[in-house]
């Protein structure tokens, strides 16, 4: 189970969406007995007149899953996995390198005392879900991430090898085969018909507790989580715990709409905040393995973040929806389009954008090749480009600063050098050496480069004076800040 430390930041200039720390891997679980609760003190004997009866209580008409649980629990599997690990004898001061290294001969000619690395056995569980009566079974990558042997149990006690197929690790989706006949299967729903407060049921194996059943709520739908920008999470408050991961989300139908994956989590177990990968979005990964042996995406080439209120001003805009652009890649698909930074992403074929999350998994879907028409927001107006989607990397997004300024701009700058405009591959823009006022609070630092105010590029410190005079109470600051953009806005007053 991956598990989402929280953490209060200003976001770093890079890309968005939501980095989760793989907590997979599940030790040996000791057994132990429970406290129990003392007994209640006797209530004292009072001789005083009878209250009424109070009538009994109308039914609360809260569900029963245990028609779910019979039906399609025993499809519900167990994944244990094995794996090695190179570690090192603790010796202080002495290098851990394998034997095989060309610097460990080195080191142990000239008498250096060497921490030589032996081989060690590693375990985790998981949780899985049958999709096919031929064995066929989907899970999340990192239940498997780096094992030697997979070993899939199901409720009947029958253990398989399994082999597997293939790993997305973007989505956190992996397909895997057992070699069996007339299984029972699963179910799939539509994640789109899920409503948030309908009920929802995970069956899976919490640290290693098989086939344990928990319900709760649909918390939110379409969360964007850092560093998973292809997949738009449903958040719900069914207990999830390390073990569970890859098991399958139902709904109150007995449906599986998604695949459970995340955790937010200070303490490493449940939390009340539970991450699932929509069920869609798996079976897309899935057919891509199974055909191809690997999943293709398409990609816009550009970054984007949300537009809150003050960004929608400073472009403009009347509601704070669309995914702003603040960089595209040169040689992409969105620049041999004509995207810049600065334009609003306001719908992608036929589908709005209400936000900069919505925009990766819809582009990532599109097969490489295809021109979809994109709506954007550029001066004021809306205006359509046809966009030929490429197939490349990954693509990144950043986040908007959490909190915005006031007063003036309140920045100190002066020209790139000739020098940093080489290293940094940066042709203009100007170098910050103090933020105060607005800029300050909105998370400029000094060292970030500005390059450009309301999508307008800045070559000078006497033209961004002169950009920002003109701008009005709100303004927006491109600025690079590493290898990443971000525009943050600033409220003038």
């Amino acid at each position: 189970m991956q598990q989402t430390q929280a953490k209060t930041w200003w976001p770093k200039l890079s890309a968005l969406v939501v980095a989760a720390a793989l907590g997979g891997a599940v030790g040996a679980i000791s057994s132990r007995a429970l406290p129990v609760a003392a007994a209640a003190p006797s209530a004292p004997l009072v001789a005083a007149q009878a209250s009424p009866t109070l009538p009994a209580p109308a039914a609360a008409g809260l569900p029963s899953f245990n028609d779910i649980v019979t039906r399609y629990g025993p499809a519900v599997v167990n994944i244990s996995t094995t794996g090695m690990t190179k570690t090192a004898d603790v010796q202080q001061g002495a290098p851990a390198l394998d034997p095989n290294d060309p610097f460990y001969e080195f080191f142990r000619r000239f008498g250096v005392p060497m921490q030589p690395q032996r081989p060690q056995v590693t375990r985790g569980l998981g949780s899985g879900f049958i999709v096919g009566s031929d064995g066929l079974i989907l899970t999340n990558a990192h239940v498997v991430d780096g094992a030697s042997e997979v070993t899939v149990k199901l409720t009947d006690k029958r253990e398989f090898k399994a082999k597997v197929i293939g790993v997305d690790k973007p989505t956190d989706v992996a397909v895997l085969r057992i070699d069996a006949k007339d299984l029972p299967t699963v179910k799939l729903g539509d994640p789109a018909a899920s409503r948030v407060g309908d009920w929802v049921l995970a069956i899976g194996s919490p640290y290693g507790f098989e086939n344990s059943v928990t319900a709760g709520i649909v918390s939110a739908k379409s969360r964007s989580l850092p560093d998973e920008s292809y997949v738009p999470f449903i958040q719900t408050d069914v207990a999830i715990n390390p073990g569970n991961s890859g098991g399958p989300l139902f709904n109150a139908a007995g449906e599986v709409i998604a695949i459970n994956s995340q955790i937010y989590s200070r303490s490493g177990g449940f939390q009340g905040l539970s991450f699932s990968i929509p069920i869609d979005v798996v079976k897309q990964v899935e057919q891509q393995i199974l055909t191809h042996g690997k999943v293709v995406r398409g990609q816009l080439g550009v970054m984007v973040q949300n537009v809150d209120q003050s960004l929608a001003d400073s472009f403009g805009l009347k509601s704070p929806n669309g995914a702003l652009i603040s960089g595209v890649n040169p040689g992409g698909s969105g620049a041999k389009a004509g995207l810049k930074p600065g334009d609003i992403v306001l719908k992608f074929g036929d589908t709005q954008i209400a936000s900069s999350g919505d925009l990766p998994p819809l582009v990532a879907n599109v097969k490489p090749g295809e021109t979809v028409p994109m709506t954007i927001w550029r001066d004021g107006k809306e205006k359509v480009l046809p966009v030929k989607i490429d197939a490349v990397k990954d693509a990144k997004v950043a986040q908007a600063p959490q909190d915005q300024g006031q007063a003036k701009l309140g920045l100190s700058v002066r020209p790139l050098t000739a020098q940093e405009k080489t290293e940094s591959g940066i042709g203009s823009g100007l170098v910050v050496g103090q933020a105060s006022g607005p800029a300050a609070k909105a998370g400029i630092q000094a060292g970030d480069v500005v390059l450009a105010l309301n999508g307008t590029p800045v070559n000078s410190v006497e033209q961004l004076r002169s950009l920002a005079a003109k701008a009005g109470k709100h303004v927006a600051l491109l600025v690079q800040r590493d290898d990443a953009q971000i525009f943050v806005p600033l409220d003038l007053g």
